[in-house]
């Protein structure tokens, strides 16, 4: 059963013909690829940042820390959100 001969992916190719026609077919396939290539590029930097690669970590900017904006970054008192529109 996991053999697949060339009379089968004759069969699959006509199907895929009706089902889609000649025109969409290379839009298919573009729109396959692209979601390929994207799929592996998130696998691999899903792989960089867990692995912590010793390049990505050299260009990084410094880590700030959440909350702590000096009086001058900020206009609002503290405790209070900022405001997008006034």
């Amino acid at each position: 059963m996991g053999n697949i001969g060339f009379t089968e992916i004759m069969l699959i190719m006509v199907v895929v013909l009706l089902l889609f026609g000649a025109k969409r077919l290379p839009e298919v396939g573009a729109s396959i690829g692209k979601g390929i290539r994207e799929f592996k590029r998130s696998v691999t930097d899903t792989q960089d940042a867990i692995m912590g690669s010793d390049d990505t970590q050299r260009n990084l900017p410094p880590r700030q820390v959440d909350g702590a904006a000096t009086p001058a970054q900020s206009s609002a008192p503290a405790g209070e959100p900022k405001r997008l529109s006034q």
